[in-house]
């Protein structure tokens, strides 16, 4: 069974930095992609950042400067370093994985950046 654990959300002052990490246990091989989404309240879910095998890295242009996607490969870790962080990136940030025709979601880590 597949799972992914996300850690270190939190809440930041606007300017702060913080690193969200993402480990996938269980079977994992054959990856299309691994990254990050995120969800703001009364929105809809969006691509932050992810590795994807056909196109290379992608980033949101929104976050575009400011973070940084990362991996492990020997972990089965995805990192997400977000710098010089806005009010509008506070949301529920989701780490993803494409894998062998499976999508996988995280249980989502909250994100709040105060003015």
């Amino acid at each position: 069974q597949v799972q992914l654990v996300e850690s270190g959300g939190g809440l930041v002052q606007a300017g702060g930095s913080l690193r969200l990490s993402c480990a996938a246990s269980g079977s994992i091989f054959g990856i299309n992609a691994m990254g990050w989404y995120r969800q703001a309240p009364g929105k809809q879910r969006e691509l932050v950042a992810v590795f994807s095998r056909r196109v290379g890295t992608v980033y949101a242009d929104s976050v575009k400067g400011r973070f940084t996607i990362s991996r492990d490969n020997a972990k089965n870790t995805v990192y997400l370093q977000m710098n010089s962080l806005k009010p509008e990136d506070t949301a529920v940030y989701y780490c993803n994985l494409d894998m062998r025709g499976s999508v996988y979601w995280g249980q989502g880590t909250q994100v709040t950046v105060s003015p």
